[in-house]
Parts: C-alpha cells; structure tokens; sequence
C-alpha cells in the first residue's frame, strides 16, 4: 500500500526549483489590467470629502471604483453581511478600502492610489479590550456562556486563585501574499484564479458581485504559498475586485497584496485577555474553574463568533474539570477584522487552562507535571508516571468522563504518551540538572515545562464536515482526480493520492490530482480545521471503491469468479492464483462499456452540535500530543533562546509520517513565534506599525530549538477515519505553549512571586517579568 509510508510532497522539486506556479505567476493576456485598493488614513470616521481628480490622471488607470459603481452586491463578508468591499462613507479602521484603481500595471495601480485627497470627519476609535468594554462594543447582544457543574465550590476550595493575562494575536505571514486573476468569459461568465483555502466561497461572492448565478463563475486554485486561515474568507475581496472589473472592462484582471498592504487591510489572529478564578486542593488537584475570555474581534463579524466558541471548547485542554464556567465577550473594535488562524480558537483556549495550571502548581509548591496529571481525563488503561515528587498513577475511573460542553471523551492517551515523552525527554534528571543549575547562576536562568494538547478535530458549523471527489481511470491505466481540498504547503494532494494509489494497489506515478476546480467538484467546504485529509481522502475512496467495485463486477461476470477472489495490488489484479496487469483490466473494461469516472460523497458521522446551548458532540474525534521545552534566559536583557525541544504527537496512523512530523515542526515553531517574539503593535490612532518583517518578527533559522526531537505517537485512530489516520494540521501548533511555560519557569526562578507573563513574551515583557519578581525577593 502507498499510504503509510514516508514520500515527498508531490510539488518538492517544483518549490526548490522555483517552478511551482503560484497566481502571481500564471501567464496573462498582454491586455490584463492591475488593481490596487485606496485605503482609510484614520481608524473611525465619515468621509466628508473624496477627490480622485489625481488618481484618475495618474499615468496607466484606466477607472476608478467606489461604492456608488458597484454593479450588484457590495460585501464580502463570510458571514454577517457586514463587510463592504468598499466603503460607502463610513470607516471601520485604518486601512479599510474606500476605493478601486484599475491600471496597465501593477506599479501604475499602486501608485494612483496614494494620491487621492480624501478629508474626514474624525470619531474617537474603539482600540482595545478595555475601550470595547467601556463603550458595551461587541458582536452578539452579550456573553456567550458554556459549562458544567457547580463553580460555588470554589469559595470554599482550601486553595482559590485569581489572575488575568493578555495574549496577543498574529500575522499570518503567508510567504505569497493575497492575489487572485478574474479572466472574463463568453456568455457573462468568469473564471477566477485565487489563492484561497475557500473556493467555493469565492465562487459565491463574486457570483454576488457580478449579478450572475454560482454555475456562471468558475474558481480554480493548483496551490498556494501558505494560508494558514488568513486565506479562508481574507481572499474574498480581491477576487470580487477582479471580477467587478474584468466585467466592466471585459479584460482580465489581476490584484496581489504588496506585503505592508497585505499586513495593513487582512485581519490576524484574535487577541484575546482571559481572567480566571479557581478552587483547588492543596495538592492541585482543581474543585472548581471560572473563566472569562475577552475576545478583541476587529470591526466585522468575519468568523469571530466560531473562533471564539473554539476557544470556549478548548478551556479544558487534557483536564476533567467538573465544574466549570466559560464565559465568552466577542468585542467591536476599529481594528482590521480578525479572522481564521491555525488553530482558529483553539490556542487560545488552551493556553488558558495551561496558564491555570502552571500557577496552581506554583501555589501549592508542586512541580507542574504532578498537577497535570493529577487532573488529566483518564486513559482505559493504567499507567505509573515519574515526576519530581514521586510517582502518579492514573487509573481508569468508573462512569463516562465529560467534556463541559457534553462530550464523552472516549479515546484519550495523555497518560500513555505523557509517561512516554517524560521517559524519552530525560525529564526528571533535566528537572534536577535545571534547578541545581539555577542554584548557582544567578545571571542566565534555565526553565523546563511540559504541556499536553488534546484538539477536537472537525468543523463546528456541522454542515461543513462533507466532501466530494472525481475520479477517473483512463485507458491506459493512469488515474486523475480532483477533491474539493486545497494545497498550500501541507501535502494534502500527496495524501490524498497515496489514498487513490492504495485503493487501486497501483504506484504512485500513476496517480495525478489536478487543480482544485469548482466546476468538477462542487460544494465544497474550505480547506480549515485541520479536516482536509480527514474528508477529501475519505471522499476520494469513495469514489475509488465505487469503480472497484464495477470492475470487480465486470471481472466476477467474465472470469467466473467471487468478488472475494480479487484483488487489486503490486499493479496487478489477481483472481485467486492469476495476476492481470492493471492496464490490461482496465483496457478490457472500458473495451466492455463498463464507466470508469466517479464521484465519490463523505459526510462525517456523530458530530451534532448546538453552540447556543454550548451542548453535543462538536468533534469526531480528539488529536492528542505533548511536547518538553527547555530555555535559557538573560535576566539583565530579558533574552532567551530555546535550548531543546521533545514533541510526541498523535497522528493515529500516519498517512504520511515525514509529511506529518514536517507539520508537527513547522507548526511548534509557529505557535512559539505567536508567544514568543510576534508582537503586533498599533499606536494611539489605530495605525498598525508592525506591517513589515522589518518591524514584525517571525522565527528565524536561529530561533529554532538547538535540539529538536520530534516522534508520531504509532495509534490508531479508534474512529473509521481515512485508514486509521488523524488530522495534523492545526494541532501541534499548540506545542508552542511548552516553550511559554518554560519561559515563565525561568523567570519563576528569579524568585518567589509567581511570574505573570503575558503573551507574546518578547524579551522587554520577560525581563520586566524577571523584575517584577526580583523585587518581590527571593
């Protein structure tokens, strides 16, 4: 079988060769024009005045758009219908787009639109948390609350804590920035290229831009140079643009961010500050949560009110809390709307109960990995983990464990992998080798964390978890497909093909997948939520077993045989004791009429869920893992560098192993880039000044662990996923938070006070954490 087994990304060589062809680099008609938006220079406001005099005579524009020009629909929203894609005199905030320049060059476009002489009257903007607040600013009528049990208990737990941090957001950082290319068809339709995660979500907005019906507009997207869920609903301004003026003009019609544009119009990571109050044992072991999540959403709806409810699902992470409150407040500002990021929630509520955690066990004076196993939902099998303080042994407990939103937690093995990764980390020696180390520098501290993750895989808007596929054999025995899934870095159509190369016991070279398309498969849903594998594999069995199975009944009628006496596999298809070349079968089959394309249809089972109540089964299944982070810190500047990294993590049976620990890599060094050094900064006026790699830090080469061990956790997933396998998409982003809690383990050893360390830990937040502590005393 092809699945299962380590081979490259099926574009490797096109990457590293600089051939792979991205929107940007798709040949254009000598005629296409270019667009850039006119953006905001304040963050809230009215227009009062709008002069395009000088854009219209600078060199190359052919129009100029503003909303009053629009032919149909004015929105791009992907949900609320509240996203004007441009503004019809209000503004939102710095950088929203108020007009369209359509020019001969991308260069003319560009710099037409800087010379519009706009004037404004000002309104004081809604930036942070705490203006939201004040102003009753938010997306919903009020909070949104989940939860379990009796959090009364709290007031009478031996211990109570009380705390709040800040966690900032994040850039996507995309290496191919937002671009899309609408080239006008006869008849009124359009074909649209976009770098999106979503295509049938574009194909939806510019049918709505346009005035046309969905079937008139085709999108098609081969790859993108990452997305990350900026590119799920951020592209759909772009390609309505092109569309607008692709009809206007009947030319085709390119746009592309320039990366400071990118930076200053799409929305981020939200950002989020979470307050918590909890009961414990003196032991830490947790009576009682309450949790309050401010949420800061931007200036439209986008996907804020799932991202925020992701978050509400993951405030347990790896922990059986019985009795829990979860508040949510989704807040308005006059910022860039938020929007989908890897993880899409999940992160933020996981660092939450993570940070809980951590300070309880600061509190109760016992190492951190005691309390977390103390509270850990149980596995089905006993297991002896060694801490600092002795030894724990978790067991399984009587009666179905529960999630606070309902869910039984069926399939956990955090204490399996937890007695792994501290046995293959050294932990407990390294445990020592940090504290005896500490004991005698009093300059450079060390700091050790180990943290769980446990993520529910699968869309929660519930209609989303389908699927469909195409699949056609043709004469010679070679095999195309297309699926509704995207590909952007993560090796999904590789994935996928060795899913079709195995269902047909064929090798790989056979197999081909073509560009996503929307006029070959329709409906789908958007490449997010760490689903892609999950439901475009399963939907492209489907279709496979479907034309094994008219084979199969062809071969049965001519051979003479059961269906139990084939099989398909080493190229060949045998019956009983006789192999026929696979070519050979499939030639005979189409010589015999028998149909050899066809579409294959998943939908996920079990998952149903109610997000008003906060109650059903939101996931099909949980992907587990844990990671051991150890750092070292400058306590007079506030530097650190990671010094070593050990992840374990569960891909149930891996379809793809290097591909998966290339995700598992790349996604901890991007989930420590969100706590360690990207920081977004906006001033006073709403302005955001770090728009540029010059001013926004992504991790470098240099950033990364000096030791870097990265393993698969071999278990099958229990759920009939595709050949056993789990998502591992969005997951070990969360790993990220070991190196977060190391950080503030270092900084802990400054003292005696706990650290209180916000996110993102840049050095100057470190070292202003190390002081605080310091002048507590040791």
């Amino acid at each position: 079988m092809s699945v299962h087994k380590s081979l490259p990304h099926d574009a490797a060589l096109l990457h590293v060769s600089g051939q792979a062809r991205y929107i940007d680099d798709i040949p254009t008609p000598a005629d296409t024009l270019h667009l850039a938006f006119g953006v905001s220079a304040i963050a809230h406001g009215e227009i009062t005045s709008l002069d395009l005099e000088d854009v219209f005579a600078s060199e190359g524009v052919i129009d100029v758009l503003t909303s009053g020009e629009l032919p149909f629909e004015n929105d791009v929203s992907p949900s609320a219908h509240d996203e004007p894609l441009l503004s019809t005199g209000d503004i939102h905030y710095l950088g929203q787009p108020i007009f369209l320049v359509i020019a001969t060059s991308h260069l003319a476009a560009r710099k037409a639109a800087r010379l519009a002489k706009i004037t404004y009257h000002d309104s004081p903007p809604i930036l942070s948390i705490d203006d939201a607040l004040a102003a009753n600013s938010r997306f919903e009528d009020g909070p949104r609350i989940y939860g379990q049990g009796d959090i009364s208990v709290i007031d009478s737990a031996p211990v109570v804590i009380e705390d709040s941090f800040e966690i900032g957001g994040q850039e996507h950082f995309y290496l191919e920035s937002q671009a899309a290319l609408a080239v006008p068809q006869e008849d009124g339709e359009m074909v649209v290229h976009s770098s999106t995660q979503h295509p049938t979500e574009i194909q939806h907005k510019v049918a709505e831009a346009i005035g046309v019906a969905m079937n008139d507009v085709r999108v098609e997207v081969r790859r993108m140079g990452g997305g990350f869920g900026g590119k799920e609903s951020q592209g759909n301004a772009l390609a309505c643009a092109c569309a607008i003026a692709a009809q206007r003009t009947r030319r085709p019609c390119k746009m592309r961010y320039d990366r400071d544009d990118d930076m200053i119009i799409t929305g981020k990571r939200h950002d989020f500050r979470i307050t918590y109050r909890v009961g414990c044992e003196e032991n830490g072991k947790i009576l009682g949560i309450s949790f309050v999540h401010y949420a800061r959403c931007g200036w439209a709806q986008d996907l804020s009110l799932p991202v925020a409810d992701r978050a509400m699902l993951h405030s347990d992470n790896a922990y059986h809390l019985e009795n829990i409150r979860i508040e949510s407040h989704r807040l308005k500002t006059n910022t860039q709307s938020a929007t989908a990021f890897r993880g899409f929630g999940g992160p933020q509520g996981m660092i939450g109960i993570e940070r809980v955690l951590d300070h309880v066990a600061h509190r109760v004076g016992r190492d951190p990995l005691e309390v977390r196993l103390l509270n850990y939902y149980q596995d089905h099998q006993d297991h002896s983990v060694e801490a600092s303080g002795g030894s724990i042994s978790s067991k399984m407990k009587t009666g179905p464990q529960t999630t606070p939103y309902g869910m039984e937690v069926e399939d956990f093995v955090l204490n399996q992998m937890t007695a792994d990764i501290v046995d293959r980390s050294e932990y407990q020696s390294r445990r020592n080798a940090v504290a005896d180390w500490n004991a005698r520098h009093s300059i450079l501290k060390r700091g050790l964390a180990l943290s769980p993750v446990k993520f529910g895989i699968s869309f929660t808007l519930t209609h989303l978890n389908q699927a469909g596929a195409l699949v056609h054999i043709y004469q010679d025995g070679s095999v195309r497909m297309n699926h509704g899934g995207t590909e952007m870095g993560q090796g999904l159509f590789q994935k996928v093909a060795q899913v079709a190369a195995s269902c047909f016991g064929i090798h790989m070279d056979r197999v081909k997948i073509t560009a996503t398309d929307t006029a070959k498969v329709p409906n789908t849903s958007a490449t997010a939520a760490s689903s892609g594998s999950d439901l475009n594999g399963m939907a492209v069995k489907a279709a496979c077993d479907t034309l094994k199975a008219r084979l199969c009944a062809f071969l049965v009628d001519r051979h003479e045989c059961r269906h139990s006496d084939i099989q398909f596999k080493d190229e060949q298809v045998w019956i009983k004791e006789t192999a026929f070349r696979f070519e050979d079968v499939i030639k005979q089959a189409y010589e015999n009429r028998i149909s050899l394309s066809a579409t294959g249809f998943y939908k996920a089972p079990k998952v149903a869920w109610d997000r008003i109540k906060g109650q059903g089964r939101p996931f099909l299944y949980f992907a587990y893992g844990v990671s051991v982070s150890e750092v070292v810190i400058d306590t007079l500047t506030g530097e650190y560098r990671i010094l070593r990294s050990d992840i374990l993590h569960d891909a149930g049976k891996s379809l793809n192993p290097d591909l998966d620990i290339g995700q598992v890599e790349g996604a901890f060094v991007q989930g420590a880039g969100w706590l360690t050094t990207e920081e977004l900064v906006w001033d006073a006026k709403g302005a955001l000044k770090t728009h540029a790699p010059s001013t926004y830090k992504i991790p470098a080469f240099a950033d990364r662990p000096d030791i870097f061990n990265v393993s698969l956790w071999d278990n099958e997933n229990q759920e009939d996923t595709i050949y056993k396998s789990k998502a591992v998409g969005e997951p070990p982003f969360m790993h990220g938070i070991s190196v977060y809690l190391a950080l503030s383990d270092a900084i802990a050893a400054c003292g005696s006070r706990y650290p209180h360390l916000d996110a993102p830990a840049t050095p100057e937040r470190v070292l202003t954490a190390v002081q605080r502590v310091q002048r507590h005393g040791l």
